[in-house]
């Protein structure tokens, strides 16, 4: 039955015809509601509601429900006394006064908000001890005492109430099934009632009081017996109405009036019986037939159970009752909403509105954790269950979501889309598990919060407000496993969960969801099970995840609100999702029931309890209770109940409603039977009208009229009391993943219909809707359909391990509407530029020396060591820099003919077969896309764009008389748009695109082209300047000039190198001059801006600083390049001498009567010079020159320079030859501008770098390019004064470059130029150049700020050595042969030839190893044990006991040096005896090496307290048995023995613990354990999940392999899995990774003391595929490159980078169990020239034992001691001594070996002697007065040849030698199939880069 509608009827009929009731002069027509429930439970388990009796206090938020019903059109409000809790005894002297107080309050709260009680004395049970001792109402003493109750109630509450009935129904007071006729008890109660009735109104005399009894409607016929014994002020009635008998229901209410004796009637109570649908026509017009009848007098009628359908509006005036106006009623939402639509046309449905939205308005766009996330067990995070159901296959093509978009790491990149969209908002849902991995607060990631963190505050910095949904379908695995949302525990467990939420990112966070759309939870997660957790239970568990969703919804409302809400300020709601439902046949009635009950089984299942009453809808509860009556065999459905508290707490707990509508449905009435879900219980069908357009999903077909509809139901259902605004949360269709993805029309179409929509219910219809979000950012995982389907605003290349996001063409019309704030005409603002007020007034300066004065900065750069060149620095630009991006019009436009536009010579040049591969007919299509450039640069924001403008587009043929207006319009919209976003228009006027009209004139070697020049800028300067205030004549002159008409390479490509180029540029100038004039004389004081010409220059360093000639020459490069225009205009209006001098010359002696380079005359010079307000200049690279005589003939502008070029070869390479990275340069040639041109303000107008066409978007080369050259250009601001005032990168995007075409590309943008939309991708760059921008340059990171603070009082503080290395004694006293010694004496194995036979002699020279280190002031010294000096063949047949001596006669003199000997027993010195029987392959190399550390122990062990078992199991393993770069020099079997020889070394170590733990500890009392070493390592790219995967695997497979099976037990999972994988899958029949027993396992694990760790630098990952490869590089799939930033040292492998230290020293912390760690080696080489001032490694020591205070101060790693390598410079194995480690200096040019001291030993001294350091604040501490000297000593530098493979050769000869020997080593052991490998990534990796002085 739809019970709405009857109700809705009878109200109207209750309304109309009280018009004549009138009483005590008064209308007081009654809408009652009530009472208020409490909830029983019957044995049965059913849970009903009963009166609430006060038995328990008055239930929270009672009084807002009183309100609620007030403010909904209700007058009255039904309250029964409890006769049996009020007086137990039955006695009114022995009340329950709180009982008493309790109905006091709520009486007293009724009235407060206006409602009028209708008190009802006894409506239920008599008290016991008065039922036990007088039975029932038969008992003439049972009335009397109902009597004396009576007066108490009158007594007590008579004030507050003026309306009563003694007894409900009369039909309850009797017991044993008597029939109400029996004589005895109907009489009793009557005269009960009538002295009750007497009693009352004499106590009460007043009008206006009214005091009934209880009957049922049908007990008409006893109406006159009642009339006889009693009386009544109005007749009080049940009424029960059977759609069936309708006009019978009306006889009997006129037979109740007439019977009565015409009393008042009041529908007390009403049931409703077998109403279906169809029968509301005949309803209707019964209740129209009512409303004629003028005799029935009807006071009020009961209307508490439609309530949860119904909406109040005022009724309008009608029926001559005008005076009834005030008074409310009831009608359905849907009908309401159906009747305004249901008869709209298509097109008066379809009309489109212009029109903007509401300002303020918020646009948004959103995602979902699980679906872009991906990172799916980073930093700790939980399983969900999407990550079960993708994991177990169940989505498309058993696609998962464990890396889906990779916004995990891609906040930057995330972020950048939307300031390119322009939203104003962003929703998105935090992962539930990524904050609690288990569901609860005690599992907290702190990392896993900080991402949100991170993602908040880039949006609030973006000025983008973020919208958080708690929970997005993703629910913690872990919690599913206890039942999920079918378990009440949940509740709580989201109630902490938002609590944690509101707390950590609320101060930030200003409008939460609590849960999007739950709908789905409950229909596809638990209902039809195609969303995880899969259950498939219509019957229970889904009606049960709705009724804990809601509880938990509540409970996260009244949080904020009870906790937060006051000091954050924010609110709370839910986003719903519903479709709208239309009748399938709107003529049939039945069927717009039933779109009403798929509306109510959807959205009313949510919002009904939430919005209105706390309660599910009636609709929804009548419809279930109707079902399981029909279906008394099974059960179709269970509906949990609320609880009156439980609904109290829901109702209203939202501060607006979220919908989430995607579509639309035609819905019939149908017979669902007994089948579960909803249109089985609902018994209605949803289909969808083949004419809706479909999408790639089954279940969204577009009918945008639908959203306007819903939000007018929504409107009018939910929100018409409860004024609450709308948020559509959710909008979008998805389009397929193939064909054109970019394309998307079908989108733009949906979204601007779906939107208008929207628009119109604002408009048109009044609904409060303040957000629209188009779901969603970007494609990503939609759950079982995986990636098949895309939502995204932006496509995202799933194939691509960067996942590039990609603008749709949907993302651009978002983006215009946006703008537009909707479908409203733009406003026609005007813009204007700001004026640009100039720091200096242009002064002419003397002409330049030669060579010039600016060579000082040759003087003062040149001389910088590579440390002080390269240090980086920190530090920011001045507040209102110009940070921009670039472009030129002939590279973007397209457009070559279009609209008007005339061919430049450009077009000609490319146009022609053969000239270049490519044209910019289209380019980057920017004449049509200028949108799309709009986005890069409100993503990016910029300051400012230079974009140039295309003379032949504006006018074609070149002159005024053609122009083309659509040219300049295109130009407008470029410049207002700019403005618009605050971004000033940096113009070109000229950037290479001559009209070829022109041209055909001769072009620029033709004069009158300055005049032509000059038209051409008076017009822009007056049609822009208004807004333009930042004008360049021309880009690169030098580029016109030389490359177009010197080589001829550059359009209009004529070859005269002698003569034209200085013809064309002597226009040029003059035709800038012009220009400027122009400006200044007509434009200047009216626009404020500022005219300048942008030249380029390489910086050109001399090839010997050291000889005047070359430094001439250097000085004559710049001025021929730089000079040829800058002295004419910054300096005296002519040439500089330099260049007159040599044109004048060589002209000259080439018999020429005149000079080639031609003349200015006097007035020409007064005009040209001070013709630039500032100073632009175009860099890219720097060039090495020398000075030569060149040929005289051909005549040349380039032999005219005398000098030979060279690129500077120590820089890396880039994809344009001749042009590399050099970014020290930019630093120096703006120092010469400001020397030079007299200190201007300089604007870096070009700098940028170009890469491959197969680099797209993760340009790393790009980003160190500009994080290189931005901070010289830092540095010039900073430390040299130059004033730099801006920047400028280019490009925007990549678009044609010249010569190179699309070869090559500078952007910060990929454009795809095989793609007809020309998309544009944001690469790598982009994100870090806006970094920059945001940063405004380099602020110092937290990793580079210095801490102050000591390290633990018993503190190891050491150096060390080992023993091949600074021994000698090679044949010494019986030692046997080590590796080394064989290794180091077999050619082609150590660098110049040198061996450890002498080394530092440290054998004969103990005294003075101890002097110095006592001099360190070190408490520790760290060195090994010659393993073949004390057992010559490498077992204890033969003790040498000499060789045992000197160790002796070493520790005894530390010990008295009060210095700790730390003996390493082995540091890779093997006896040659032992690898001869295989070595460390042997296993019994195992006992041997057992055998020899007893020995050891046993004869030093009294004295040593400090033992390291092996040192750097990993260069044992890999370098000497894989790479065969190291002793023993083994290469052959890559794949294999490094892990023999590995496995080997962990079980000597382990055996070597475990004898000093079985034997020696006890009496010794010494710690021993193993050192480890390794890099850090971090991704190449931190925003790519596969780098940072890359670097993991580098670590573990670096530290992990012998960390692990120590610390943890066994190899790690990693890389067992990895190499048993790779092995199997190269057809080996088991890994290649040996497996330890599990006593094995056992007796490794736990074999330490300590961790010693050897640490120098650390590399950046990223992946390698090597096949099928079975090598260790191949196994770790990653290759390792290093920050061009970071410092070099003397070994190509050691880059400084401290902040690594800390870094590895925390993951050794978490991953190891933080044992105390005991750094064993950290240090830094150098190479080259002796230099005692070792400032590099001052600041290594410095930086790097900094860190390791960091880690031990602030991330509290158990740190006992550190270690610096090394004592001394020593032979640094494979490289000789060619690279020195050592604090000390030895001199090999001195027999006597002398140990000198350099700077760095003040600097490694005073830190011990700090035991950290002091914080200078605390003022001058008394640890800095007592600091070691460095010692002095004559040096004969060393020869400047070394000998190599027989040849003498440089240093740096030999050291390129080596390094490919040790790679043609490599490659050799590898075999053929390798080379091939190699030789195909040698670009991309470098992996003989050996670790650790390799």
């Amino acid at each position: 039955m739809n019970y709405p509608m009857w109700v809705a009827s009878l109200c109207v009929f209750c309304l109309y015809v009280c018009r004549s009731s009138e009483l005590n002069g008064k209308e007081d027509f009654m809408l009652i509601a009530g009472p208020l429930t409490k909830q029983l439970v019957r044995s049965s388990g059913s849970a009903v509601n009963d009166a609430f009796d006060c038995s328990h206090p008055m239930p929270p938020g009672s009084r807002q429900y009183f309100k609620y019903l007030q403010d909904r059109g209700l007058t009255s409000f039904k309250v029964p006394l409890s006769w049996a809790q009020l007086l137990p005894t039955g006695l009114p002297s022995q009340p329950q006064q709180a009982v008493v107080t309790c109905y006091q309050t709520l009486l007293k709260q009724l009235l407060e908000v206006g409602l009028q009680p209708l008190v009802i004395l006894h409506g239920s049970t008599v008290p016991d001890t008065l039922r036990s001792r007088y039975g029932g109402w038969e008992s003439q003493e049972l009335g009397k005492m109902f009597q004396q109750y009576a007066e108490f109630a009158f007594q007590e509450f008579g004030e507050l109430v003026h309306s009563w009935v003694t007894l409900s129904d009369l039909d309850d007071v009797w017991h044993d099934g008597q029939p109400l006729g029996a004589p005895g008890p109907l009489q009793n109660v009557l005269q009960l009632n009538k002295n009750i009735y007497q009693l009352y109104h004499q106590r009460f005399p007043d009008k206006g009081r009214r005091l009934s009894i209880g009957l049922r409607a049908n007990d008409v016929e006893i109406l006159p017996q009642i009339k006889d014994s009693t009386t009544m002020d109005f007749l009080s009635v049940h009424i029960e109405y059977n759609c069936a008998s309708a006009t019978n229901f009306a006889k009997e209410l006129s037979i109740l009036q007439m019977s009565s004796g015409d009393l008042p009637i009041l529908i007390y109570k009403m049931t409703v019986h077998g109403c279906q649908y169809n029968e509301y026509q005949l309803l209707g017009n019964f209740v129209q037939a009512l409303l004629n009848n003028k005799d029935l007098n009807i006071v009020g009628c009961d209307i508490m159970d439609m309530l949860g359908m119904l909406e109040v509006e005022d009724y309008p005036t009608s029926h001559d009752i005008s005076h009834y106006n005030e008074i409310k009623t009831f009608r359905n939402g849907y009908q309401t909403v159906w009747n305004k639509f249901g008869a709209q046309s298509t097109t008066e449905r379809d009309l489109f509105l212009n029109g903007s939205f509401p300002s303020g308005f918020q646009w948004a766009t959103s995602s979902e954790s699980f679906k872009v996330e991906g990172g799916w067990v980073e930093d700790g995070k939980g399983e969900t269950i999407w990550d079960r159901f993708g994991h177990d296959g169940q989505a498309f093509e058993n696609q998962t979501a464990d890396l889906a978009c990779d916004s995990y790491h891609k906040v930057d990149y995330d972020v950048y889309l939307l300031r390119g969209l322009h939203v104003n908002t962003y929703q998105f849902s935090i992962s539930w598990a990524r904050i609690f991995p288990s569901g609860h607060r005690g599992s907290q990631s702190e990392k896993g919060t900080h991402y949100y963190d991170k993602l908040i505050n880039a949006l609030i910095e973006s000025e983008i407000q973020p919208v958080v949904t708690l929970y997005h379908l993703d629910l913690p695995q872990a919690l599913q496993d206890y039942g999920g949302w079918t378990n009440v525990s949940i509740v709580e467990a989201f109630k902490d969960y938002a609590d944690f939420c509101f707390s950590r990112f609320g101060d930030r966070v200003k409008t939460w969801n609590t849960f999007s759309s739950p709908w789905v939870v409950s229909h596809a997660g638990y209902g039809i099970g195609d969303h995880p957790p899969g259950l498939k239970d219509y019957v229970v568990a889904s009606y049960q995840v709705t009724h804990n969703m809601l509880k938990s919804h509540a409970e996260a409302f009244h949080v904020y609100n009870d906790k937060y809400r006051t000091t954050q300020g924010g609110k709370v709601g839910i986003a719903l999702n519903s479709d709208w439902a239309e009748p399938m046949d709107p003529s049939r009635p039945e069927d717009v029931a039933a779109a009403d009950r798929y509306l109510q089984f959807m959205l009313g299942w949510f919002a009904h309890p939430i919005f209105v009453n706390g309660d599910y809808p009636a609709t929804l509860k009548t419809q279930i209770e109707q079902k399981r009556n029909e279906c008394p065999l099974s059960e179709p459905v269970r509906l949990p109940v609320f609880t009156t508290e439980e609904s109290q707490r829901i109702s209203g707990t939202a501060d607006f409603l979220g919908l989430n509508h995607f579509t639309s449905r035609l819905v019939n009435n149908s017979v669902g039977g007994c089948t579960p879900g909803p249109q089985g219980v609902g018994d209605f069908q949803a289909h969808v009208d083949p004419s809706w357009s479909s999408t790639a999903s089954d279940w969204i077909y577009s009918a945008p009229w639908g959203l306007r509809r819903l939000l007018n139901y929504i409107s009018t259902e939910y929100l018409n009391v409860t004024k609450v605004p709308i948020h559509i949360t959710g909008n979008g269709m998805p389009t397929e993943y193939s064909g054109d993805t970019l394309n998307d029309t079908n989108r733009i179409e949906y979204m601007n219909s779906y939107i208008n929509e929207a628009l119109k219910a604002i408009t048109l219809d009044g609904v409060d809707v303040q957000q629209f979000t188009v779901q969603s950012l970007m494609d990503g995982f939609e759950g079982k359909q995986g990636y098949s389907q895309r939502f995204g605003l932006h496509r995202v290349n799933f194939e691509d391990a960067d996942r590039p996001r990609t603008p749709k063409q949907s993302a651009y019309f978002y983006s215009e509407v946006i703008k537009r704030n909707g479908f409203g005409s733009l406003k026609g603002d005007v813009f204007k530029g700001a004026g640009i007020q100039l720091t200096r007034q242009p002064t002419a300066l003397p002409p330049s020396e030669v060579p010039s004065k600016s060579k000082v900065v040759w003087e003062k750069f040149s001389q910088q060591s590579n440390f002080q060149r390269k240090l980086y620095h920190y530090g920011t630009f001045a507040q209102g820099f110009s940070w921009g991006v670039s472009s030129s019009a002939y590279q973007i436009e397209g457009g070559w003919n279009a609209d008007g536009k005339g061919p430049s010579i450009w077009d000609t040049f490319t146009q022609k077969p053969g000239s270049v591969l490519a044209n910019g007919d289209v380019a980057s299509d920017s004449y049509h896309r200028l949108d799309e450039d709009f986005y890069m640069l409100r993503a990016l924001r910029v300051k400012s764009y230079r974009f140039s403008l295309s003379w032949s587009r504006i006018f074609p043929d070149g002159r005024r008389t053609s122009l083309n207006q659509k040219g300049v319009d295109y130009y407008n919209r470029i410049i207002d748009g700019l403005l618009e976003y605050n971004i000033t228009p940096m113009v070109t006027i000229y950037h290479w695109d001559l009209p070829q009209a022109l041209q055909d004139l001769g072009g620029w070697d033709n004069v009158e082209m300055i005049n032509i020049f000059n038209d051409f800028c008076d017009f822009c300067f007056a049609t822009f300047g208004n807004r333009v205030k930042f004008w360049m004549t021309f880009n690169q002159p030098h580029t016109i000039a030389w490359s177009g008409y010197g080589l001829g390479q550059f359009p209009p490509n004529v070859k005269n190198p002698g003569i034209a180029p200085y013809r064309v540029a002597h226009n040029l100038i003059k035709a800038h001059a012009k220009a400027y004039h122009t400006y200044d004389d007509k434009y200047r004081k009216s626009q404020g801006g500022l005219v300048s010409i942008a030249l380029n220059a390489d910086w050109i360093e001399p090839k010997d600083v050291h000889v005047p000639r070359e430094v001439v020459a250097a000085d004559r490069a710049l001025q021929f390049q730089l000079g040829w225009f800058a002295h004419p205009i910054f300096k005296n209006g002519d040439y500089p001498d330099a260049m007159k001098w040599q044109v004048g010359n060589k002209s000259e002696l080439q018999g020429l009567t005149v000079t080639r380079l031609p003349s200015f005359t006097e007035e020409e010079k007064t005009f040209i010079k001070g013709t630039a307000d500032v100073f632009c200049v175009n860099h890219y690279t720097t060039k090495k020159v020398s000075h030569a005589t060149l040929r005289l003939a051909p005549q040349s502008y380039e032999y005219d320079r005398d000098l030979s070029e060279a690129e500077e070869g120590d820089s890396p390479t880039t994809a344009i030859s001749n042009q590399r990275a050099v970014a020290w340069g930019l630093r120096r040639l703006l120092n010469w501008i400001k020397e030079e041109y007299g200190d201007p303000d300089i604007y870096i107008t070009e700098n940028g770098v170009a890469t491959d066409s197969k680099t797209t978007w993760d340009d790393s080369a790009r980003v160190f390019y500009y994080k290189t050259y931005v901070d010289e250009a830092l540095k010039a601001y900073e430390l040299d004064g130059v004033k730099v005032k801006g920047y400028i990168a280019t490009s925007l995007m990549d678009s044609f470059e010249w010569l190179n075409g699309y070869k090559v590309g500078f952007g910060l943008h990929h454009v795809d130029f095989t793609n007809p939309n020309r998309p544009r991708t944001p690469k790598y760059s982009a994100h870090f150049y806006y970094q920059v921008i945001k940063d405004n340059g380099f602020p110092i990171p937290d990793d580079e700020k210095q801490l102050y603070g000591h390290f633990r009082k018993d503190f190891i503080w050491s150096t060390a050595t080992a023993s091949y290395q600074i021994e000698g004694g090679w044949r010494a006293d019986g030692k046997g042969l080590s590796i080394w010694d064989k290794f180091a004496h077999t050619p082609l194995r150590v660098y110049n030839d040198d061996n450890g036979d002498i080394a530092c002699d440290s054998y004969n020279k103990v005294e003075e190893d101890v002097a110095i280190l006592k001099q360190l002031k070190v408490t520790h010294y760290r060195f090994s044990i010659s393993w073949p000096r004390v057992l010559p063949d490498g077992t204890t047949k033969h003790i040498n006991e000499a060789g045992l001596n000197y160790y002796h006669r070493l520790v005894d003199a530390l010990l008295i040096a009060n210095i700790q000997p730390h003996i390493t027993l082995y540091h890779w010195d093997l006896p040659q005896a032992l690898q001869d029987v295989g070595g460390w392959e042997n296993e019994t190399i195992v006992v041997k090496f057992r055998d020899y550390a007893d020995l050891i122990f046993s004869r030093l062990g009294h004295k040593v307290k400090f033992w390291i078992t092996i040192n750097e199991p990993y260069n044992v393993a890999n370098i000497g048995h894989g790479y065969g770069a190291a002793a023993p020099g083994i290469s052959f079997r890559p794949g294999t023995l490094p892990y023999i020889v590995g496995h080997n070394l962990l079980k000597a170590h382990a055996e070597a613990w475990h004898l000093y733990n079985d034997t020696y500890r006890a009496k010794q009392k010494g710690i021993i354990s193993i050192t480890i070493n390794s890099d850090w390592s971090e991704p190449r790219n931190p925003y790519k999940q596969e780098d940072i995967d890359a670097a993991r695997r580098v670590v573990q497979f670096y530290i992990g392999w012998f960390a692990h099976p120590v610390f943890n037990g066994d190899y790690s999972n990693m890389m067992k899995t990895i190499i048993r994988e790779r092995s199997l899958a190269a057809g080996l029949s088991k890994s290649r990774l040996p497996e330890f027993t599990p006593e094995e396992i056992k007796r490794i694990k736990g074999t330490y003391d300590y961790f010693g760790f050897n640490h120098y630098t650390t590399v950046l990952a990223f992946p390698v595929n090597y096949g099928n490869l079975q090598h260790y590089d191949a196994d770790r799939g990653a290759g390792t490159i290093a920050d061009r930033t970071w410092l070099d040292s003397g070994s190509s492998w050691l880059k400084v980078s401290p902040f690594g230290f800390r870094r590895i020293l925390n993951f050794i912390k978490k991953e190891y169990g933080n044992p105390r760690i005991i750094i064993t080696e950290n240090g830094i080489s150098e190479r080259g020239p002796i230099d005692l001032n070792d400032i590099h490694r001052s600041h290594y020591f410095e930086k790097y034992i900094n860190q390791v205070l960091k880690a031990y101060l602030l991330d509290n790693v158990d740190i006992g001691g550190y270690t610096a390598w090394s004592l001394m410079d020593n032979l640094e194995w494979a490289t000789g001594f060619s690279e020195r480690f050592g604090l000390f200096y030895v001199n090999h040019s001195n027999p006597k070996l002398p140990r000198v001291a350099k700077t760095s030993v003040t600097l490694y001294s005073t830190i011990i002697n700090c035991n950290g350091f002091p914080d200078p604040a605390t003022g001058p501490h008394e640890c800095l007065n007592s600091v070691a000297e460095p010692t002095s000593a004559p040096i004969t530098p060393p020869p400047n040849t070394v000998s190599f493979l027989g040849m003498k050769l440089s240093t740096s000869d030999a050291q390129i030698g080596l390094t490919t020997t040790f790679a043609l080593l490599t490659v050799a052991a590898l075999g053929a199939i390798c080379l091939s490998f190699f030789l195909y990534k040698a670009k991309k990796t470098n992996h003989f880069n050996f670790r650790r002085r390799y």
